[in-house]
């Protein structure tokens, strides 16, 4: 039985690939191919590269991927204009953004906060621009009656989940990046097939491509045969299409409109270090129990919804006896990042967090791949005395990725900037906590993928127990971590030139 799924998983993986692979070498070989025998092919296909650069440049896309399409153009005038527009340009990109944008949009206007929280955050300068920017121009909502609890690592999430799971009544959403089979998710699917069975309503959105190598493309129709509801966001097809980059990043899970959880965390047994591919994974997550859970109600129907389908409003999901107000100190915000939108949510949040701190910003991320602004940001605050320190692995489940990473942290070194390699393997956790006051918690990396390309989430908080955990939490790792230094950096003549390609094309990793 395992041998049949592993075929099955194999074979449309593998075809996936292989015609993703053909599509690209017949564009090629119609472009050289034509450019040899005409030389009007020739001399159009070099003013559709001139015209694209031109377009290119003028978009209000990330300075970063402007710069790699134009060294494409220029580096392949034959081939460069004709392949942004295969991969940008098709209707299908354009429907999938406006459609997921129209959604998110319409789900964003049920978030309408029972008591406006916002003034009494009035004077704090810390923290009353970022909680207004997130309520009143992207539309989440500040909330002060909820609680929130930090858990590191994945063991006290599993158990905080599996605990809450077994008190569902109602309704279980789950959206996850990775789900893989084995011990966190057997024991996560037996609660979900019992509920089910009982009447509960329960339903699970995945990623194709976080799926891609880890679940069957039949288990969807398993989870349905128990009674789970079960879609598959955007699934992975052999298109060359930069809608493939647009993957659901987010971890989400609600219970009943009660009771959140999101971070790092995904399904599968490494986060709960069952497995050790990488030495101890280190992650992060929080908990929230009150009425904040709504935003993340919100969220998970964001991507849920289909064209044409019926429309679902949170709020019949969060009936007014579901949820307890808490007399939780503080205030906590969770939000959402699209790739469809104008905003880069997560983006202007941190960058707000940096520029308004104080004393300290501690950041933990597995990966770290910023563009100018966000480096010349934490630069910035190195150099006005602020105690920056990043958090990193030592090990890294992506050798290009990590030799990327390296190349950013010289500048950052140089400026002041401490950087520590958690020695004991992996750190997952994605939290930047600012002078103890302030923190996020959520799927966000510090790379140009979380950042521009994924769709993503997290909580903001302030002045909760559980910014304070996450100080804690940071300080409490930094002895077995490992501070790099210049010498970390070095590089000969080869290597440097590696590095500066590799930044170069950081906006594709």
């Amino acid at each position: 039985m395992k041998r049949k799924w592993l075929y099955s998983l194999l074979r449309r993986r593998i075809l996936v690939v292989l015609l993703l692979a053909a599509q690209l070498a017949l564009l090629a070989y119609f472009i050289i191919s034509s450019s040899r025998t005409s030389a009007v092919v020739d001399i159009a296909l070099r003013v559709i590269s001139v015209c694209v650069a031109v377009y290119v440049m003028n978009r209000e896309d990330n300075p970063s991927y402007r710069l790699v399409w134009i060294f494409v153009i220029l580096f392949l005038p034959l081939f460069g204009g004709l392949f942004y527009l295969t991969c940008v340009g098709q209707e299908s990109t354009r429907r999938f953004r406006k459609v997921a944008a129209l959604i998110d949009s319409l789900c964003k206007a049920d978030l309408k906060p029972s008591e406006d929280c916002l003034p009494e955050l009035c004077g704090r300068e810390n923290a009353y621009p970022i909680a207004r920017y997130l309520q009143e121009t992207v539309g989440f909502p500040l909330y002060k009656d909820t609680e929130v609890t930090y858990l590191c690592p994945g063991e006290a999430f599993f158990e905080a989940m599996l605990r809450e799971l077994e008190q569902a009544e109602h309704y279980i959403f789950l959206e996850y990046y990775i789900i893989r089979e084995g011990e966190m998710w057997d024991a996560v699917l037996d609660v979900l097939q019992r509920k089910a069975a009982a009447g509960v309503d329960v339903r699970i959105l995945y990623d194709d491509f976080g799926c891609f190598l880890s679940l069957s493309p039949s288990h969807r129709e398993y989870l349905s045969s128990i009674g789970i509801q079960c879609r598959v966001f955007n699934r992975f097809r052999p298109i060359l299409t930069t809608v493939q980059n647009n993957r659901d990043h987010r971890k989400i899970l609600v219970v009943d409109g009660k009771v959140g959880f999101t971070g790092g965390i995904n399904l599968s047994d490494e986060y709960i270090n069952r497995t050790a591919p990488l030495g101890h994974w280190k992650d992060a997550a929080v908990m929230l129990r009150g009425s904040a859970v709504k935003s993340l109600v919100n969220i998970f129907f964001s991507l849920w919804y289909r064209r044409g389908d019926q429309g679902e409003p949170a709020e019949r999901f969060l009936p007014a006896d579901t949820v307890t107000p808490t007399k939780a100190e503080g205030w906590c915000q969770p939000f959402s990042d699209a790739p469809t939108n104008d905003e880069s949510v997560g983006e202007q949040v941190f960058l707000q967090m940096i520029h308004r701190a104080n004393r300290e910003i501690y950041i933990q991320t597995p990966y770290l791949v910023i563009d100018d602004t966000m480096t010349g940001a934490l630069i910035t605050a190195a150099k006005s005395g602020v105690d920056v320190r990043i958090l990193v692995p030592e090990k890294n489940d992506n050798p290009l990725v990590a030799r990327t990473m390296r190349s950013c942290y010289r500048r950052l070194i140089d400026a002041g900037v401490k950087l520590y390699a958690y020695t004991p393997g992996f750190v997952h956790a994605k939290t930047i906590v600012v002078d103890g006051e302030s923190a996020v918690v959520g799927t966000i990396n510090f790379d140009y993928r979380s950042l521009y390309l994924q769709f993503e989430c997290g909580v903001w908080m302030y002045r909760t127990d559980a910014v304070g955990a996450v100080r804690a939490d940071f300080l409490q790792t930094l002895p077995k971590c490992r501070q790099l230094t210049a010498d970390d950096c070095r590089r000969g003549f080869f290597g440097r030139l590696v590095d500066e390609v590799l930044r170069l094309f950081a906006p594709l990793m």
